[in-house]
């Protein structure tokens, strides 16, 4: 069985990931791909709220706890405060056999393939002159240093689902 290929997308808060990303996995899925998503999110996210059943018995020490409806599932699992969450451990809970690729949003220190996200008005630095995965780089405006990977237009998700089918899948 051939892995699933994953593909980050790397930026620093504000840049537009996830805005990319809702816009960018219809255009995917519109080509018959099957898309999993892992996103890094700040330390203290909660996926269930206080007054909820599945918060409270989490909160009296349950880990994991997994609710189901017959639409939907989720595992929360608690980590210790000191540990760094890897990217390569949360890969295990997706059933790769029922994807053609792996959406990575965040993680932009793991070394996997990965798309920078640059908005030049932002005055944030490029990740690419410091980051070998980094495969290309979508961006809104002129880049102030050359950069001798493919440039995207960061407005434009057509043109990134493009590159990522053609270029990085090869279909």
């Amino acid at each position: 069985m051939n892995e699933v290929p994953i593909l980050g997308f790397a930026a620093f808060s504000g840049t537009g990931k996830t805005t990319l990303l809702t816009r960018l996995i219809p255009l995917l899925k519109g080509h018959g791909l099957k898309i999993g998503l892992i996103k890094h999110a700040h330390h203290h996210f909660e996926i269930d709220h206080p007054g909820k059943d599945s918060y409270e018995l989490r909160k009296a020490g349950a880990s994991p706890v997994m609710v189901v409806s017959n639409r939907r599932r989720a595992i929360i699992y608690e980590y210790p405060p000191e540990e760094d969450v890897r990217l390569q451990p949360q890969l295990a809970f997706l059933k790769t056999r029922e994807l053609d690729l792996i959406l990575v949003e965040g993680f932009k220190h793991e070394a996997v393939a990965k798309i920078e996200l640059h908005r030049p008005a932002l005055q944030t630095p490029l990740l690419f002159p410091n980051d070998q995965s980094v495969i290309a780089v979508a961006t809104d405006e002129p880049l102030s240093r050359p950069c001798p990977l493919p440039l995207l237009d960061l407005n434009q998700p057509g043109q990134i689902a493009d590159f990522i089918i053609h270029e990085f899948l090869h279909h």
